[in-house]
């Protein structure tokens, strides 16, 4: 891949690490003097997450546009939520002022069943949207489920998959590992 050509990458699976190697990317990026943008369209501000604090100490733009859990909450609320951040993304998608942009959990909003997100934010739209990104810019997209159209359009695709996890022993979500 020349130096000028961007790339969308995509990283889905039941399994966990889809975010972690987004935010891994961010990081690698940062530390090549790379301006680096991250939307999260599920996970709410609402929610200390130690990610935040590292990029916020960094100079990484990040914005939590998310509700929390689709099955919870009331319905406007969340598709204004991913509304907003759609809108946000395609803005930071078209400034050109960026060499990395991430979409942390988009496949989730394409994956809801609770309501229907066509209306707010298609497949079709996102991949207009970033078939005409900069030439600088490139685009993480994260979340289970991607679309298959997602898959044909993306540079790379990576599936994480859960061989054995602890949650199913009960064990609950951990500080530094989970959020």
């Amino acid at each position: 891949m020349s130096e000028n050509k961007s790339a969308v990458l995509c990283y889905t699976g039941n399994g966990k690490g889809k975010s972690t190697a987004a935010f891994g990317l961010a990081i690698r990026s940062v530390g090549h003097g790379k301006k680096v943008c991250i939307i999260q369209f599920i996970k709410s501000s609402n929610i200390m997450i130690g990610e935040r604090e590292v990029f916020n100490k960094l100079g990484v733009e990040m914005h939590q546009m998310g509700k929390g859990f689709t099955n919870v909450r009331d319905i406007d609320e969340h598709k204004k939520g991913i509304q907003e951040a759609w809108n946000l993304a395609k803005e930071k998608i078209n400034s050109e002022d960026y060499d990395l942009i991430i979409l942390d959990e988009i496949n989730n909003v394409f994956a809801i069943k609770r309501f229907d997100v066509n209306d707010i934010l298609s497949v079709d739209e996102c991949i207009d949207v970033l078939s005409k990104r900069p030439d600088r810019t490139n685009v993480v997209i994260t979340g289970r489920n991607a679309p298959e159209e997602i898959i044909e359009f993306a540079d790379l695709v990576t599936s994480c998959e859960e061989v054995k996890h602890y949650y199913t022993s009960g064990r609950q979500a951990q500080k530094g590992i989970e959020y």
